[in-house]
């Protein structure tokens, strides 16, 4: 179900999910839980990139271990990414429903009329999009 070549997909899938909380382990959690999607979805032949992968480590050496520099702070970097992206993969974990980042995002594909997908992450199984 989840394969690319199957499914004819081409291009770059942008992975969203919520990130900033001010528990630091609640930010380790959602970038090990993203990490573990988007290395599922490359396994399947998907092109992705994960913003939440690449920024956490380098978040956290900018704003210190148990700080995050916040989302606003990350708009244009990720915004630069997402013009690259052909569609963006939205992870419903708890909270990418309030996030402001994970909305913006999701926004930002919809303008351009590009789709937006979700998709469930439950015991290290992905589940439709």
């Amino acid at each position: 179900m989840f394969d690319a070549q199957e499914r004819g997909r081409k291009g770059i899938i942008y992975l969203a999910g919520p990130y900033s909380h001010s528990d630091p382990a609640i930010r380790e959690g959602r970038y090990t839980l993203i990490t573990a999607v988007a290395a599922q979805l490359i396994s399947k032949g998907w092109i992705v990139f994960s913003p939440l992968t690449m920024t956490h480590p380098i978040d956290k050496l900018l704003a210190g271990h148990s700080e995050t520099l916040g989302s606003e702070y990350w708009v244009n970097f990720d915004e630069a990414f997402m013009e690259f992206c052909s569609e963006i993969v939205v992870v419903m974990v708890d909270g990418w429903d309030k996030s402001s980042g994970v909305a913006r995002e999701i926004k930002f594909f919809r303008d351009r009329g590009r789709p937006v997908h979700h998709i469930l992450y439950k015991e290290d199984a992905l589940i439709d999009f």
